[in-house]
């Protein structure tokens, strides 16, 4: 399953798009939607660019995969809809697949109870003991994703 194009849509909404490489707040240089360069400590000459909207696109489809397949992987025998799939790979895109993998949420979707699912999902809005804005957003627009 891939993620469709709302779901590209609202992932490069919540994380934003960078045609240059920068820091990001834990200090590692990214790209474009997300995209960790290298280790993430040093800026390769290669990426030290602007980078076109293509290039980004690329990327990020390529990061995409990896979500996809560790979704897919976590959630055997299930049948999700696209909306569903969509909102669990952004969730997981944001929060890394370790995350995923330990969830409430994953485990109320193993057990077919997507309305618990939802209700967690909208819990994972910290960072660094804090309710952050931003996330709470985030959080809820993947909830209704997948409740659609």
């Amino acid at each position: 399953m891939k993620v469709s194009n709302k779901g590209i849509i609202l992932i490069k909404h919540h994380e934003g798009i960078r045609n240059r490489p920068y820091r990001c707040p834990a200090g590692l240089w990214t790209v474009g939607v997300g995209h960790l360069i290298g280790d993430g400590k040093t800026l390769p000459a290669t990426w030290n660019k602007t980078f076109t909207n293509e290039e980004i696109d690329g990327i990020l489809k390529r990061d995409l995969n990896r979500f996809e397949l560790g979704v897919c992987k976590m959630l055997p025998n299930l049948r999700l809809k696209q909306s569903e799939f969509d909102a669990l790979v952004s969730f997981s895109f944001n929060l890394g697949l370790g995350c995923f993998q330990r969830s409430t949420i994953r485990q109320a979707m193993l057990r077919g109870d997507k309305e618990v699912a939802g209700q967690s999902l909208l819990k994972y809005c910290r960072a660094g003991g804090k309710i952050l804005k931003g996330l709470q957003v985030r959080r809820q627009d993947e909830y209704k994703l997948l409740m659609t």
